[in-house]
């Protein structure tokens, strides 16, 4: 029987016990029951706490998948050059076991960044080998939108780049509508797919609070608890929460409490502006794994997911709100794209306008007085969940387009 061997790069791979997106992991596993063998190249971040002592390059097993970790050091904290050497590194590293890895049918380049298509290039001039890109993110379009590159030089080459690795594709997923108009400029609609981020209604769930849990982490028992979870960049609208609590602390409203759990750059702004404000109505922790993620969300009464207002982030795909349907919560987002379309037509949230902590108090207080208003939009985000975003639903769309890939071009 002909072998069906994918090489999957993803610099950020992580498994369920690991904080972070999954994605990968689950559609890598869907690919697995289906006959494929699945190589992963994904990178060490050697300045994670949880990782000690880590070999250059260490090749392990998880769940069936053969994972090829390269040590790399990257922090959201780093400026744009010492990312840049980060992703470099990665890419340089990458490449060379990318072209070693004996057997493969077809590669798979999840971005971001862009830099992890090259590895795929490389392969594809030297040994033939098809690929599919996934954009996650529309580089360099989202970093040139947040000033992050300035250089007109570097402006055009990044954007050769993106050319030339959509062109080279077999295949392009976009994660969302937006994306896939960003994609649509450089290749034919035929050679491209819309699959967002997956809700995972199995590991999010409504059921009885955490009550321990939520007393461990100094909250309140009866407040209605407004949560913030993941990456806290540069894209995201983390000080409205930080304007939000002063107004609310100012108007003396002690009832409500904003629960803040991730990482990034701006983790650190949030916990100085606690101290120095006295904000006991906000509560931040770092990330945790997914199971832990999971109780805190529960006990929680509404999601915020909010962004930076520059345009190119209305086409984010974000893997918060999709845990969020699935936990059956009401859902505030501040993106004016496709994020809002989804919870106002589905009406299982609101949308409210980009930095403005009175819009957010007002959308708070709206679902937090209105029981029948949240227990509506709560049984609305888990129905979405079910039916459209489940990760069992958009895994087996991945498997298919990977499944007709091997047949139309006998891989």
């Amino acid at each position: 029987m002909k072998s069906k061997k994918i090489l999957y790069i993803n610099q950020y791979f992580k498994h369920p016990s690991e904080p972070g997106i999954t994605r990968s992991y689950w559609i890598a596993q869907e690919l697995i029951k289906r006959g494929y063998e699945v190589v992963m190249l994904a990178h060490r971040n050697e300045l994670l706490d949880h990782v000690k002592d880590v070999k250059p390059v260490e090749i392990t097993y998880v769940d069936g998948i053969k994972v090829i970790y390269i040590r790399n050091k990257y922090s959201n904290d780093m400026g744009v050059f010492k990312r840049a050497v980060s992703f470099i590194n990665f890419m340089l590293k990458s490449t060379k076991y990318a072209v070693r890895e004996k057997d493969i049918n077809l590669v798979i380049a999840t971005s971001t960044p862009l830099t992890v298509a090259f590895p795929a290039l490389v392969r594809k001039i030297m040994k033939k080998t098809p690929y599919v890109f996934e954009v996650r993110d529309l580089w360099p379009e989202v970093p040139i939108q947040m000033g992050a590159i300035k250089n007109r030089f570097v402006i055009k080459f990044l954007s050769w780049c993106e050319k030339i690795i959509y062109k080279k594709s077999i295949h392009t997923v976009a994660l969302s509508p937006g994306m896939l108009d960003g994609v649509l400029k450089y290749i034919e609609k035929e050679r491209t797919s819309m699959i967002p981020n997956m809700a995972k209604i199995d590991k999010f769930w409504p059921r009885e609070k955490n009550m321990e849990l939520m007393e461990k982490m100094g909250l309140k028992k009866d407040s209605f608890k407004a949560i913030y979870f993941g990456q806290m960049g540069q894209s995201n609208d983390v000080e409205v929460i930080i304007e939000a609590a002063k107004k609310l602390k100012e108007q003396q409203v002690n009832d409500i409490e904003f629960v803040v759990v991730g990482h990034g750059s701006k983790y650190s702004k949030v916990a100085n502006a606690i101290t120095e404000f006295k904000l006991d109505n906000i509560k931040i922790f770092p990330r945790v794994p997914m199971s832990e993620m999971s109780e805190i969300i529960n006990f929680c009464d509404l999601s915020m997911v909010l962004f930076s207002n520059i345009p190119i982030l209305y086409t984010n795909s974000p893997n918060k709100l999709f845990d969020s349907l699935s936990a059956a919560k009401p859902i505030i987002v501040n993106s004016a794209g496709w994020t809002k379309t989804m919870v106002e037509e589905a009406e299982c949230g609101l949308f409210v306008k980009p930095n403005d902590a009175e819009d957010l108090i007002k959308a708070i207080n709206l679902i937090k007085n209105d029981s029948e208003l949240k227990n509506r939009m709560a049984i609305n985000s888990r129905l979405l969940a079910e039916r459209e975003y489940d990760k069992s639903i958009l895994c087996n769309r991945f498997a298919d387009l990977t499944d007709n890939l091997f047949k139309k071009h006998n891989l």
